[in-house]
């Protein structure tokens, strides 16, 4: 490894879809000679790829995990399997023009699907006898199957960059044949024993397969505690992570291009905020990591490479009190839980708690009285009926109720001081708008706002001009690609 600074930087699954453009601007760009090196890429699949190996993240629709674990898909996994490879192969054929490239790309891919088709042929068998439950079984199938589509894009980087006379070198953490099982850290400091990062561009798995089963806590948000622990392990001196778009004090499509602003400095709290209203610059426990080592994360747009984007800091404090960024959630489901014998009586939020969990539902935020407990879900409908009939069932004398709601969200690393709470409720009533609840914690770092989905927009509108526009003066203007 070099003895000079090196960066870790992440390049999510939409931007790899666009593998030529990454090249004139990320990857590659200006640099020449030296400055090519010293960066560490940890990449995600292309786009779609996971969706197909798993389930669609937004629909649902079954992929091949999702089928292979359904008793009454019977061997429609297979077609599916057959399916995403044919897509890989397309893939592959759509960014290698040179005919032996692309063997070496298909040959590669082939090779893992076929490997991970018979181990799935020969786990389907022995799960046949009663003695063996696929059940038990799952989660690694699943982390095999999500593993193939980062060691494809990886792969494929790699012959795209060697292409262009890069040294770069697949750093392959996903356990393709490995004996035994490490910890993460162990798993990553073996694979990059003996790179150099001053001459070598190592190109990483954003999937790791290690004793902590990553996917078992982070589901499909496991790309960025691998770029955490590659940093922290590397002792990187930064982390990146490359986006389609910057980190903006708010929607530009919904506010104006040339009222918002680009966020050029924050900390990890802020961050937090943003990943609770589903806006993640990176994952709460990724940047855990992070924050403890002392390792500043910067997001940046991988498509205006010029543009410093964003840096995020654990001891960074706000200049000047006030909000950042306003941001928030349409379909947010208001569960609101009453029992008149509440009072003065614990238990009542364990038990609520644990149905929550149970039926893995998100809570972004909750607020309570003396007979009455509301929690903030986002989830599907099914699950938090779900929750909704176990409560009925543990406690048939309370009256519970469910409705659709907005969230709106005034973030910042300081709001003390700024009135941000008078300012909003006011430029609210300016707007027409009655908020249905407020929250405005003491440590002052977001405010809260629960509004009618229909007042959702003019909302994040006002509470923009009035919290952020109006306190930082003219905006300034940068091109922003897409939401933040």
């Amino acid at each position: 490894m070099s003895k000079h600074p090196h960066t870790v930087e992440k390049i999510g699954g939409t931007s790899m879809s666009r593998s030529h453009e990454l090249l004139d601007t990320v990857l590659i760009g200006d640099r020449k000679g030296d400055a090519l090196y010293n960066r560490v890429f940890v990449v995600s699949a292309y786009g779609g790829m996971t969706d197909a190996l798993l389930e669609h993240k937004k629909s649902g629709e079954p992929g091949v995990y999702s089928l292979f674990s359904s008793a009454e898909s019977g061997w429609s996994w297979g077609d599916a399997l057959s399916d995403v490879c044919k897509k890989m192969l397309d893939k592959n054929a759509e960014i290698f023009s040179d005919a032996s490239t692309r063997e070496m790309a298909d040959k590669f891919i082939r090779e893992r699907v076929e490997g991970v088709r018979s181990c799935l042929i020969d786990l389907s068998r022995l799960c046949s006898f009663g003695h063996f439950q696929l059940e038990q079984h799952l989660l690694t199938v699943r982390e095999m199957l999500s593993s193939l589509g980062e060691a494809h894009s990886a792969y494929n980087t790699v012959l795209l960059l060697k292409e262009r006379g890069v040294n770069a070198r697949m750093v392959d953490l996903t356990g393709w044949r490995q004996d035994g099982e490490h910890k993460l850290d162990t798993q990553i400091e073996n694979a990059f024993e003996g790179v150099d990062f001053a001459t070598e561009m190592p190109i990483v798995t954003g999937y790791a397969q290690c004793a902590e089963v990553l996917m078992k806590t982070y589901d499909r948000g496991y790309s960025e505690v691998t770029l955490s622990r590659v940093a922290v392990v590397t002792g990187a001196a930064e982390a990146i992570i490359h986006k389609e778009f910057h980190l903006s004090s708010a929607d530009p499509k919904l506010v104006g291009e040339d009222r918002v602003r680009v966020i050029g400095e924050t900390n990890y709290d802020v961050a937090d905020q943003l990943s609770n209203m589903g806006m993640e610059a990176i994952h709460p426990r990724a940047a855990k990591s992070l924050r403890q080592s002392g390792i500043p994360l910067r997001v940046k747009n991988a498509f205006e490479p010029e543009h410093p984007g964003t840096v995020i800091r654990s001891d960074l404090e706000a200049r000047t009190p006030g909000a950042e960024i306003v941001t928030g959630l349409k379909g947010v489901f208001a569960l609101e839980f009453y029992d008149q014998d509440m009072v003065g009586v614990k238990g009542y939020d364990a038990e609520i708690l644990e149905a929550l969990t149970r039926h893995k539902v998100w809570i972004i935020s909750k607020s309570s009285n003396a007979n009455t407990i509301t929690h903030f879900l986002k989830g599907s409908m099914k699950a938090i009926r779900r929750v909704e009939g176990d409560l009925a069932k543990a406690f048939p004398t309370a009256t519970i109720s469910l409705r659709k709601v907005a969230m709106v969200s005034a973030i910042g690393r300081d709001l003390r001081g700024a009135s941000t709470l008078a300012r909003a409720i006011g430029v609210l009533a300016d707007a027409g708008i009655e908020p249905m609840g407020m929250t405005d914690m003491i440590r002052k770092v977001d405010l809260q706002v629960i509004v009618e989905e229909d007042d959702f927009d003019r909302a994040v509108i006002a509470l923009h001009r009035s919290l952020v526009e109006e306190n930082a003066g003219k905006p300034a203007h940068s091109k922003l690609h897409a939401a933040a």
